[in-house]
């Protein structure tokens, strides 16, 4: 197995446990804090997205596709008491919006050789190309962990 194939794999793990814990939750359960000092999982999904085309465009300008108008801002950690008031996307829009991105991530992966992914990016938390990819399937399963605790709340059965 080469690094393409390992990092294409954890990403696709981090999806299935990501859409395993949202699929069957409604729009207003994903308005739900796992804790009063944590953000909605909408909010986080949101941030999510936003990371992820931002980081992405960072190490390859111009493959990822624009996020809607607002979209940015409305998941700035300064909206996120906004996003919880009503101002956030339903989950329909958010995971078309999620899925656009990610095929791009996926895209561009796969359009990338070993050496290309050993490039340095300059960031500290994730020193290379590789990492950086690495990184966009460690942060949606960072997030899942409190997205449990949320479907706890909400008498969700067990998915994973």
């Amino acid at each position: 197995m080469d690094a393409i194939s390992a990092i294409k794999g954890c990403l696709d793990v981090a999806d299935l446990v990501g859409m395993a814990y949202v699929g069957d939750m409604t729009d207003q359960e994903l308005m739900q804090r796992p804790h009063p000092d944590c953000n909605s999982v909408n909010w986080q999904i949101g941030h999510l997205i936003c990371s992820e085309h931002q980081l992405l465009e960072s190490i390859a300008p111009g493959t990822m596709p624009a996020l809607p108008d607002g979209f940015s801002e409305k998941y700035s950690r300064e909206a996120a008491a906004a996003a919880d008031a009503g101002g956030a996307c339903s989950k329909d829009e958010l995971l078309g919006i999620y899925r656009q991105q990610r095929a791009a991530t996926q895209a561009l992966l796969a359009s990338m050789s070993n050496e290309q992914l050993d490039e340095p990016t300059g960031i500290n938390y994730a020193p290379t190309k590789g990492a950086m990819f690495r990184m966009q399937a460690e942060h949606w399963l960072m997030h899942c962990g409190q997205w449990v605790v949320v479907r706890r709340m909400c008498g969700k059965p067990v998915v994973i």
